[in-house]
């Protein structure tokens, strides 16, 4: 008779405006269709903010920011955007980078916060991805957070109220207080079982190949490993590390 798998956990430090982490996201979640203890396994997001000092009404296209942040010509940012922009391809997603709403996350963040208090995060977390980087909407103003929060079964009103008030303002600077002492400097980054560190936009294998080495592990809990943190893209301090056109 075979024993139930133990449950596991797997925290996501990710940024909405972040192309990587929502590539990432898909990645993950094919790599947890092929763990055989996917049923349980538990996913938590929490708070990274790649740009802080961004407005929430930032003046200017996706191509503007990245080449004032970056210091790139536009047409190097171009060309940047369209070989991520095919990867997100890849795996099933459609940005559209001419129509992105460059702003600051904070609340965005606080609102993630809100759903996990309620059963949703998941939920939200995909419908802001979407809505940031496949719609064109604007996630900084918390009117419209609240409209997509009540868009995936939240109450709008109660929301909008928390987000106003700064309810989980507190949870987020605890989010960016862990990622200090876990040493992210960049996401995605995936916690498995509070032992291992995933850097990046990792193929499915090395998330399936993490979870079923935790769930097979008896030994006693041990420090944090850092699992692939040269060879796949993440962003780091408000800008994207991209593969070089093959």
């Amino acid at each position: 008779m075979t024993s139930a798998p133990a449950p596991l956990t797997v925290d996501i430090w990710s940024d909405i405006a972040c192309p990587w982490c929502y590539i990432g996201k898909r990645k993950f979640e094919a790599g947890l269709a092929d763990f055989d203890g996917r049923d349980d396994v538990t996913v938590t997001y929490h708070s990274y903010e790649l740009s802080p000092d961004t407005p929430v009404d930032f003046d200017g296209s996706e191509v503007d920011f990245l080449s004032r942040h970056k210091g790139l010509p536009a047409d190097q940012v171009q060309q940047m955007l369209a070989r991520v922009g095919g990867i997100a391809t890849s795996v099933g997603l459609d940005y559209d980078f001419d129509a992105i709403r460059h702003t600051k996350t904070l609340k965005a963040h606080e609102a993630l916060h809100y759903a996990k208090a309620h059963g949703k995060q998941l939920e939200l977390a995909e419908r802001l991805f979407k809505a940031y980087f496949e719609q064109g909407e604007h996630i900084g103003r918390v009117d419209r957070l609240a409209d997509l929060g009540a868009e995936v079964g939240l109450d709008r009103a109660e929301l909008l109220t928390a987000l106003e008030s700064g309810t989980f303002a507190a949870d987020v600077q605890d989010d960016l207080r862990q990622a200090q002492a876990y040493g992210i400097q960049g996401v995605p980054f995936f916690v498995v079982d509070g032992r291992y560190g995933i850097s990046g936009a990792q193929d499915p294998g090395v998330f399936t190949a993490a979870l079923n080495q935790v769930h097979a592990e008896l030994a006693a809990r041990v420090a944090l490993t850092p699992i692939g943190a040269d060879d796949a893209a993440a962003c780091a301090d408000g800008s994207c590390d991209v593969p070089a056109a093959q």
